[in-house]
């Protein structure tokens, strides 16, 4: 069985350290060290990515409008509603998963109170910074980071990805590069635009209990999923709501990271070379042996500077695929993204408009994003390239 989510960056010895690893204070402080070493700034430490990105935009009056880029995840765009901001969508560049310095001045063409741009750099695949930064320069604009995909992304002008912009927003959520279980880091470069001051409340004793359970139950989910009773484990645990959820709502205040999952974050922050090598071999084998006119998204030198957290193709059909690979042991139907703001159910809850970003919807329709975890390996991704051709051919 081969799954893109569901704990696909957990193997049995991170289980272990989710379940016993102790609430030492300690490790607030060694995680915040690292982060201000490595991004060059002040660090606050949060239990969600959204609130960090929510957090930067406080910082700013009120009357500014944000620009998102026209595909991302709807976690984002509630950060920007929440902190009473209006979003405004950038379409992407054709055969691109970001937007451009073009697709930028004509949103802000059309938003002159634009004032603040949130970069994704989606899939962890790296936007044209330089023409970016140029454009944000001219008019002025506050530029900030969303490394959730893309935390060791290179841009091409050869500087990290997280040390550009006035802030930089982590998230350490479940399936993203860094995955903490939960937990999200603002790091603030521009240390003259302090975010507002608000409250910081614990967790609940069942929420960081569903937290420390979460890589066991999904460990246990995918290793007995090919005899039923993974499935069947699945089925209760979601309809119990027993299973730890990234897209939970707001509240009115920001929640502590717990100690425990700090020490997660840091062990994979100083692992975070390796796996990306990891993922760039296997992003590699699918480059090279799908046909090219599914892989117009990557090219091999954007997936060398990329941090890989999936490989995307574009198909047409997309549903029937899925339904295929399924019966191929291959699951991959959980898509990033299936519209411009996803999970697309989620669409009618925005001010997004259709025909707001054209190019964002025509991807939305098509991409498929193949795995490239540390529980993908090179025979399963060749399996996956295979399968993927066969049906083709039908």
């Amino acid at each position: 069985m081969i799954f893109n989510s569901l704990g696909s960056n957990y193997n049995f010895n991170f289980v272990l350290k989710a379940l016993f690893t102790a609430n030492n204070q300690s490790y607030l402080n060694q995680l915040k060290v690292l982060l201000e070493k490595k991004y060059s700034g002040k660090v606050i430490l949060t239990n969600k990515g959204r609130e960090s990105i929510e957090m930067a935009l406080t910082s700013y009056p009120i009357t500014y409008a944000v620009g998102i880029t026209g595909f991302t995840c709807f976690a984002v765009f509630e950060a920007v509603v929440k902190s009473g901001r209006r979003p405004v969508f950038v379409d992407l560049e054709k055969n691109s998963l970001n937007f451009s310095a073009r697709t930028l001045k004509i949103t802000l063409a059309k938003n002159p109170d634009l004032k603040i741009v949130l970069l994704q750099n989606t899939l962890g695949f790296p936007c044209n910074l330089t023409e970016i930064e140029k454009a944000c320069k001219k008019n002025n604009l506050i530029l900030i980071e969303d490394l959730a995909h893309s935390a060791g992304t290179i841009y091409p002008n050869q500087r990290p990805a997280g040390t550009v912009g006035d802030f930089s927003a982590f998230s350490f959520s479940q399936d993203k590069m860094i995955d903490g279980v939960t937990g999200g880091a603002l790091i603030i470069r521009n240390i003259g635009t302090l975010p507002l001051s608000k409250s910081f409340s614990d967790l609940s004793f069942r929420e960081d209990l569903l937290n420390r359970f979460y890589p066991l139950l999904t460990y246990l989910i995918r290793k007995t999923y090919f005899i039923g009773a993974g499935k069947i484990l699945h089925h209760i645990l979601k309809t119990f709501n027993l299973l730890s959820q990234p897209m939970t709502s707001f509240t009115s205040v920001y929640k502590k990271l717990p100690p425990w999952n700090a020490a997660l974050i840091r062990q994979q922050l100083e692992k975070l070379s390796d796996n990306i090598k990891h993922r760039q071999k296997i992003s590699l084998i699918y480059l090279k042996n799908l046909p090219p006119e599914l892989t117009v998204l990557v090219d091999q030198h954007s997936l060398e500077l990329s941090s890989c957290v999936r490989f995307p193709v574009l198909v047409k059909n997309r549903a029937s695929l899925i339904q295929y690979l399924k019966t191929k042991g291959i699951y991959l139907s959980d898509i990033w993204y299936d519209g411009p703001i996803a999970p697309k159910k989620y669409l009618n809850q925005t001010n997004y408009k259709r025909g707001d970003c054209p190019i964002a919807e025509k991807i939305a329709d098509q991409i498929l994003n193949l795995p490239t975890h540390s529980n993908t390996n090179r025979k399963q991704a060749l399996y996956i390239s295979g399968e993927i051709k066969k049906w083709l051919l039908k």
